[in-house]
């Protein structure tokens, strides 16, 4: 047997090393658990959150504007199925008379990557006037479409729209920043399997994220002067 081998068949750690083994164990396990409960109690903080205002398409209450939430753009500038499918869900709801405005909010932080300009042409190909589409450039994650829609586009009652999994967090997060609103999530892009699936997952770790914006009170990342695009789109009639 090589003598590297034989030493360390021969090697014990001290009484101390094993004492900081035994605290490593116990602190990861520590991690692991509280990482767990912290988990399972945003998720349920969440789902309480949007209990009773998640509707059907057919079944939610009218309101004044359907505040639709980014999702990726393709590289070729058009919006990925996701994304198009909220916003067919808008259309919709718009042509149902279900709401009379559509705010699209979205990530437009760098020149080459716009969101919410993909989402006001995807929706002017599919019928809906210029003049009742409004665009929010600084919704860089759910918490910021819903604190902006709110601070800066004077929203006080709407219909978030979005996929069915990102639903309850959204409505949650906006009817805490003092929003009056209701969700209507869109499903009928499941059939891409692994992308709805690892999204459902990401949902577990984005509702910790918004139970800390939420007791945190944070800013979004941008604010900015008063916005009348909503209003004046409302005044058109």
């Amino acid at each position: 047997m090589p003598r590297f081998v034989n030493e360390m068949s021969r090697w014990r750690p001290s009484a101390k090393t094993r004492r900081w083994l035994r605290r490593g164990v116990v602190g990861a396990a520590a991690v692991v658990v509280l990482g767990m409960v912290a988990t399972v109690a945003s998720v349920a903080w969440v789902r309480a959150g949007a209990r009773g205002h998640i509707f059907d398409k057919a079944d939610v209450p009218a309101a004044p504007v359907a505040l639709v939430l980014g999702a990726q753009v393709d590289a070729d500038g058009k919006p990925s199925p996701f994304l198009a499918a909220r916003l067919e869900l808008a259309r919709e709801l718009f042509v149902a008379g279900k709401v009379k405005v559509i705010l699209v909010s979205g990530d437009h932080m760098h020149w080459d990557y716009d969101e919410p300009d993909a989402m006001r042409d995807w929706l002017l190909a599919h019928g809906v006037p210029d003049g009742k589409i409004v665009r929010d450039y600084a919704g860089f994650d759910t918490y910021d479409s819903c604190a902006r829609a709110k601070r800066i586009f004077g929203v006080t009652r709407a219909t978030v729209v979005t996929q069915t999994y990102h639903v309850p967090r959204a409505v949650t997060l906006c009817r805490r920043l003092g929003l009056d609103v209701n969700g209507v999530g869109d499903d009928t892009v499941k059939r891409y399997r692994t992308p709805w699936r690892d999204s459902s997952i990401r949902e577990y770790g984005a509702c910790v994220k918004a139970v800390l914006d939420v007791v945190s009170g944070r800013d979004p990342a941008l604010l900015g002067r008063h916005e009348t695009g909503v209003q004046d789109a409302l005044r058109r009639g």
